[in-house]
């Protein structure tokens, strides 16, 4: 990747805002006839149709063994690993950088003992990232730390969203982890004071957009792939605004406290941070760059709450008369169960999978491969998912037509700097031209794209109905 492409991915986010697995990639089919299974038979697809989806999958052969050697029993499809050429494996280190699972996959291997399987270059190279990556987290660790205990002197109402939170239900070392910015909830009547505190700190406020507000600090343009792992003076915080609603139950009145690096670290309940990171993992889904990474994690998560009945009961009660939480799950849910097999419990399934519209199924089984194994920037072939779904009661943020033409420019990526030198305005203007060169060039390439699987998908619905 160019020098822009570290931003482009994870900086302008602003701008598009021990277990068993039965595996068979392609055999949805067979997933959805066993007894605990989340779809009734009489969705299963056609034989012609199962045949289109497995095609369109082919070119990820190698992503998805990677995602299947996260399961238990390996599956065979992972011996492809061992196949791949030089070549091959530099493509697949870069998508494994932009999906956040290349240090997940370290940690497999050196799990499983096959690290020494790997190509020298291949396993120096993942070494070396965890070096960095962990300084860099033990870096984040230190900046949060630092900015808790101001918001806790000013008895600011927050709590710590994603990140260290997701430890370690999630994930298994915070080290491991992609991590690109720190979130916290704040009440309505405390962002204020939060933002004076992070001010105080440095940060510049970047953007409001809705309930989110945008921090950077030392942001500086030039920033390449090379340093995704690399420790920088540079740090990003989002505050979420949580409103003041009447009647509505603040998610701030169930936090819990944790005891992490010498810090009392306020974190979501159980049951909220649960949610938040499936809706999470679903916005992903339903945007035009999913990171594998979600995926997996929110895998995890599930896995660790299997046979915990308590806690799925209080799941149920907390989303009840949710659609976008039911149907939210339920795709996420359904996807993973297509890419890596069926791992989830019925105590979950029975309200969020077996919701979706046949034809949400149809998506996931023509286009989950696409958006699990895919690489940035994306596509647009998840509009044909969110216009299902607007049919079942989640409207989308834009409509169709905005979407797929915007009518403004993309907002800066970097702003202009008090006093900046001439060498450091000419990075900015590269750096944003790029940008938006790049924007509509996605926009012209996916919109065309997505016209014509429009029509293909238009087809598929109609044999299907037939």
């Amino acid at each position: 990747m160019r020098e822009t492409a570290l931003p482009l991915l994870f900086g302008s986010r602003h701008s598009n805002k021990g277990e068993i697995c039965d595996v068979h990639a392609p055999a949805v089919a067979d997933w959805r006839m066993k007894r605990s299974s989340s779809v009734e038979p009489s969705l299963l697809l056609s034989a012609q149709m199962r045949e289109v989806a497995k095609r369109s999958g082919g070119e990820h052969l190698a992503r998805e063994a990677v995602l299947l050697s996260f399961c238990n029993p390996l599956p065979h499809h992972c011996s492809r690993l061992q196949n791949l050429s030089r070549g091959e494996w530099r493509r697949l280190l870069h998508w494994l950088d932009i999906s956040g699972l290349a240090l997940y996959f370290l940690d497999r291997m050196t799990e499983l003992q096959w690290s020494d399987r790997l190509p020298a270059f291949v396993l120096a190279r993942l070494q070396e990232n965890l070096t960095d990556n962990t300084e860099r987290t033990r870096g984040m660790i230190a900046e949060s730390v630092a900015i808790q205990r101001e918001f806790q002197e000013a008895r600011v109402s927050y709590a710590n969203l994603k990140g260290l939170s997701l430890w370690p239900s999630s994930v298994p070392k915070p080290e491991l982890r992609s991590q690109f910015d720190l979130d916290f909830l704040v009440a309505k009547r405390s962002a204020p004071e939060a933002r004076r505190i992070l001010e105080r700190r440095g940060y510049r406020l970047y953007l409001v957009s809705g309930r989110s507000w945008e921090f950077k600090l030392n942001e500086r343009p030039g920033v390449s792939l090379k340093d995704l792992y690399k420790a920088l003076p540079s740090h990003a915080v989002e505050l979420h605004i949580e409103p003041d609603s009447l009647g509505r139950p603040s998610l701030l009145e169930r936090i819990e406290i944790r005891e992490m690096y010498g810090c009392s670290m306020p974190v979501l309940s159980p049951v909220d941070l649960f949610l938040g990171q499936g809706l999470h993992a679903y916005k992903h889904v339903c945007g035009e760059f999913s990171r594998a990474a979600h995926l997996l994690e929110f895998r995890r998560h599930v896995r660790a709450r299997h046979d915990d009945h308590a806690f799925w009961r209080e799941l149920l009660a907390t989303a009840a008369g949710n659609p976008r939480v039911s149907l939210g799950l339920g795709v996420v849910t359904l996807l993973i169960a297509h890419v890596m097999g069926d791992f989830a419990p019925e105590a979950l399934t029975d309200w969020t999978v077996r919701q979706l519209s046949r034809r949400a199924h149809l998506w996931v089984l023509m286009y989950g491969r696409r958006t699990a194994f895919g690489g940035f920037p994306g596509s647009k072939l998840y509009l044909l998912l969110q216009r299902e779904l607007e049919a079942a009661g989640i409207p989308a943020k834009r409509s169709l037509r905005q979407t797929l033409l915007p009518s403004r420019l993309p907002p800066p990526i970097i702003r202009v700097f008090p006093n900046e030198a001439l060498s450091v305005r000419l990075g900015r203007y590269r750096m944003q031209l790029h940008f938006v060169f790049h924007r509509l060039r996605f926009h012209l390439v996916e919109g065309i794209r997505f016209i014509w699987e429009s029509h293909r998908w238009q087809k598929l619905i109609d044999r299907d109905a037939r």
